[in-house]
């Protein structure tokens, strides 16, 4: 006869936070058109609109076309935006629908929720930049000047977004204030930061006001990787990436373990 036995699960149960992730990323790959596909399209939106917009290929900016210029910049906004839709979504849905309780009941640490759930919208972050990119190779020239560079920004960048979602679905009870999250905090961040334009063009007290800016440097290392030219200093630009994801992590973290606006 087999007796039972609890389980021992070890420091960090890494099959609860391998099956959370899972769930995570599974969630948004079922609906792919809508969180992979329609991004894509989005993108090379933007990418005709502003590169018509501002006079086509005769117009160089940091030593290149401003299409090359241009499409890093959307990728990372891909990246960024659709790496903070996923946590947000996922939990303020789950609050909003009454099955939160499904994430806190079973055997997980506050620190494996925040880990599971910050990987789940780093994936779809990361996956959506890599389809927009490749779909981008057909329309315009990326040449890579640091594959490095490139691969740490992109990480940096989706996982911080990624915990700034969590934040804000955490904090947020109605999509109305996630909509408030995403329209005065992301997008204003998102379209100030250099996206569409050099910082170095602005004038100089708006160019140090944009050099604060978190999302400034992740474009800004982002583009560098693929152009070899910054508006920024790199060294300061991971600095504040690397720091920037502590902070958020460490609020996440506290969030999950006092269960702030999860547990009533």
């Amino acid at each position: 006869m087999q007796h039972l036995r609890v389980r021992d699960l070890g420091p960090v149960n890494w099959l609860g936070l391998w099956t959370l992730t899972a769930k995570e990323i599974r969630r948004f790959l079922k609906v792919y058109f809508q969180t992979v596909i329609a991004p894509v399209v989005t993108t090379l939106l933007f990418l005709a609109v502003f590169a018509l917009a501002s006079g086509g290929p005769a117009r160089m900016v940091g030593g290149v076309p401003y299409e090359e210029f241009l499409a890093p910049g959307l990728i990372m906004m891909a990246i960024t935006q659709n790496a903070f839709a996923n946590t947000s979504s996922s939990l303020l849905i789950a609050k909003v629908q009454g099955n939160i309780v499904d994430l806190l009941m079973p055997p997980l640490s506050a620190f494996e929720q925040t880990v599971a759930i910050a990987l789940g919208g780093m994936a779809r972050g990361l996956i959506v930049g890599v389809a927009v990119g490749l779909v981008m190779l057909f329309v315009v020239h990326l040449g890579v000047d640091s594959l490095v560079l490139i691969v740490f920004h992109a990480a940096a960048a989706s996982l911080l977004l990624s915990l700034l979602g969590m934040i804000g679905g955490i904090w947020s009870e109605k999509f109305d204030h996630l909509a408030a999250v995403t329209n005065f905090i992301v997008t204003p961040l998102s379209f100030l930061s250099g996206t569409f334009y050099s910082v170095e063009k602005l004038p100089e007290m708006v160019r140090h006001l944009a050099k604060i800016d978190p999302f400034f440097y992740m474009i800004d290392g982002f583009r560098a990787g693929f152009i070899g030219h910054a508006d920024g200093s790199l060294v300061t630009g991971v600095v504040v990436m690397i720091s920037a994801n502590l902070v958020l992590a460490g609020i996440a973290f506290r969030m999950f373990q006092t269960g702030y606006r999860l547990k009533a």
